[in-house]
């Protein structure tokens, strides 16, 4: 069982043997994928085509592009329904405690200040490791207690940078 939030409407979906379900309808419909995330799709006698923009596995949001217009689409498993069920959704736990570096290198800009509120996703600072540009994102909400580094120091993997 799933729950798919799309354009502020909520559809249940299930996996039977003959295919999805989605609200107690089945899906009837041809799709194959012709290059990595795109799609074309036969519903009802009439085609589309769908891409995947972007998809984050860890908060299971998707942006996909269909004939042309954006969606964001958030989907709920059952192992998220019934942690909201009993109270004890994702965001319950995505307090953030600090922001550790992945890897050693050079810290080329900060996007957050003591002080500052952030939420899931927000940038915090760039790191730069191997010649390549890594944004380091909250992985949850809180507030900056302290920066640890500042711009232009080099960092050792496993180094706090900030702490919440």
């Amino acid at each position: 069982m799933y729950k798919a939030h799309v354009n502020n409407k909520i559809f249940d979906i299930t996996q039977t043997s003959d295919g999805l379900v989605i609200d107690n309808q089945p899906l009837n419909w041809d799709w194959i994928e012709f290059a990595p995330g795109s799609f074309h799709i036969l519903l009802k006698n009439k085609s589309y085509r769908a891409e995947v923009v972007k998809a984050d596995a860890d908060t299971k949001t998707f942006v996909i592009k269909v004939n042309g217009v954006v969606q964001t689409v958030s989907v709920k498993d059952k192992f998220d329904l019934l942690l909201e069920k009993m109270g004890m959704n994702a965001s319950a736990s995505s307090k953030v405690n600090n922001i550790k570096a992945p890897m050693p290198g050079l810290i080329i800009d900060l996007k957050v200040k003591a002080g500052d509120t952030v939420n899931a996703g927000d940038a915090l600072l760039i790191l730069e490791a191997m010649k390549m540009e890594n944004v380091l994102k909250s992985p949850g909400g809180g507030i900056v207690k302290t920066l640890k580094v500042k711009k232009g120091d080099s960092v050792e993997k496993g180094q706090v940078l900030i702490e919440f």
